[in-house]
């Protein structure tokens, strides 16, 4: 299983960045996905998960009405559209995967988790 993440970038706070995460060698269907973030001298923690039938989303409450995800199955791919950025949400994001065996379900910890991205990072300056 391979993960790589992009779209990472530099961007003034309130701007916008989206992020992708290619997956390849599995199934894409069949996993879950999640987005992390680790700021520098902090642990890596959890942002948003969504289902992986794309049905369910779960967000962490900092990035609630800010970020979204989704996923195109067809395509192999996950996105997080990230806007109205903030400094604090500087950080190197990871996408992770995981085999979900109920369709609509979503994990939240990173011990679901089994497959992880290089990670991208994301600057926003104030």
């Amino acid at each position: 299983v391979q993960l790589q993440a992009s779209g990472g970038g530099m961007v003034q706070a309130g701007g916008s960045l989206r992020l992708s995460c290619a997956a390849s060698r599995l199934v894409f269907s069949l996993y879950a996905m999640g987005w992390f973030r680790q700021a520098p001298g902090q642990e890596r923690k959890f942002v948003v998960g969504i289902s992986r039938n794309g049905g369910s989303t779960i967000y962490e409450d900092s990035v609630k009405g800010r970020f979204t995800i989704s996923r195109d199955n067809a395509q192999n791919t996950a996105y997080l559209q990230m806007n109205s950025l903030k400094p604090e949400d500087t950080a190197v994001y990871y996408c992770a995967a995981t085999r979900g065996y109920w369709a609509t379900t979503y994990y939240t910890s990173r011990r679901d988790y089994e497959y992880w991205g290089p990670g991208t990072q994301v600057t926003v300056s104030s």
